[in-house]
């Protein structure tokens, strides 16, 4: 077993309080992904679980015993970096197996735990190379297979794949899956990518300026954000946000101002909102219709049309960020065109001034 129990963890640079009070319960043998924008506190968690960087106060377990004051090396656990950081000089054999060799294992074991770390990644007819010979995608995997090596408790991982052209990034994000369902280990993966979180990721703790401000599953984030900041970050294109204000209201629905042209009834009780109230307005792209009817449909004009062959993206022109519409991959409307967008009522997520959900 190798839960991490994080409790009120706080770190400081100077006057920069970068980790603030943060309480994590990461669960034994699964895969947990600390996602949010450059600064937000995700790698120096992951640095000061690894025991790379001093803990100011509270305190990271690993499998039921606090590691604060214990070193890297005690902890049982392995990393795995955005630079390979491998050898240049040493084959990819010497690099997996140097740490083992420190170690001082015997060569029995070593060898064993390497050719077995290789057949995982299917790098068995690469232990004679060196670095200067493989391709990136290869690299990484050296620099996992030297992870993997260890037998450690827990693997964390710093954006590993962020050197990696897009479609080996796709590539070795199936296979860090795979290899988690083969080593049933813990692992923590640190990512700005919401697509890696959202892909790879059993729990998902979406960080905003050393906070946590929402985890849980990746499809409870999806569809349930708690605050506007979740809501915009997860999801690729992100979720549609209006300012728009209360027209009606009765015990039992809402009607907004639909960007100055309809409104929109909205069931919604025990409410604190009145009419006249500035609220935000969310939803995704795929719960907007192109739609025939005028009824209860707003008209915009086309202004870019992406196609991926699945689908097709249509970003529409309003004040302030575009609207952005999923329709079919074959879709015939083009740059230009005037359509009218159908708002699913029971998809639309609406956020107080507080940038708080409803």
């Amino acid at each position: 077993m190798s839960e991490i129990l994080i409790d009120n963890l706080n770190k400081k640079y100077g006057k920069n309080h970068v980790i603030q009070d943060i309480s994590l319960n990461i669960e034994s043998q699964s895969f947990a992904v600390l996602v949010g924008p450059s600064g937000c506190g995700k790698s120096t968690i992951l640095r000061m679980i690894a025991g790379l960087e001093d803990i100011d106060s509270g305190t990271i377990s690993i499998d039921g015993t606090i590691v604060n004051n214990l070193s890297p090396k005690d902890r049982n656990i392995a990393m795995v970096f955005q630079s390979y950081a491998l050898y240049p000089h040493m084959t990819v054999y010497d690099n997996m197996a140097f740490g083992l060799k420190i170690e001082k294992l015997s060569k029995y074991e070593i060898d064993s735990r390497v050719f077995d770390a290789a057949k995982i990644l299917q790098i068995e007819e690469l232990l004679e190379r060196k670095p200067k010979q493989l391709s990136g995608g290869q690299r990484q995997r050296v620099a996992i297979g030297r992870a993997i090596t260890r037998k450690p408790k827990v693997f964390l991982f710093d954006e590993p794949l962020s050197n990696l052209d897009a479609a080996l990034r796709v590539q070795m994000r199936v296979e860090l899956a795979k290899l988690h369902n083969q080593l049933d280990a813990t692992m923590i993966y640190v990512t700005h990518d919401q697509t890696e979180a959202m892909t790879m990721a059993d729990k998902i703790v979406v960080l905003d300026k050393g906070k946590i401000s929402q985890s849980g599953g990746p499809m409870d984030l999806y569809h349930n954000p708690k605050n506007l900041f979740v809501g915009g970050f997860i999801g690729s294109p992100k979720m549609n946000f209006l300012k728009t204000n209360i027209v009606k209201k009765n015990v039992q629905s809402i009607s907004l101002d639909l960007l100055g042209q309809k409104s929109l009834l909205l069931k919604k009780t025990g409410t604190n909102l009145k009419i006249g109230d500035e609220i935000t307005l969310g939803i995704r792209p795929e719960h907007l219709k192109v739609s025939k009817a005028l009824k209860n449909a707003w008209t915009g004009k086309v202004f870019v049309v992406e196609k991926l062959g699945s689908g097709t993206y249509l970003y529409l022109e309003k004040k302030g960020d575009p609207l952005v519409v999923e329709t079919d991959g074959d879709s015939k409307i083009k740059v230009g065109d005037i359509i009218n967008i159908a708002f699913d009522p029971d998809k639309c997520h609406i956020f107080n001034s507080s940038n708080t959900v409803i």
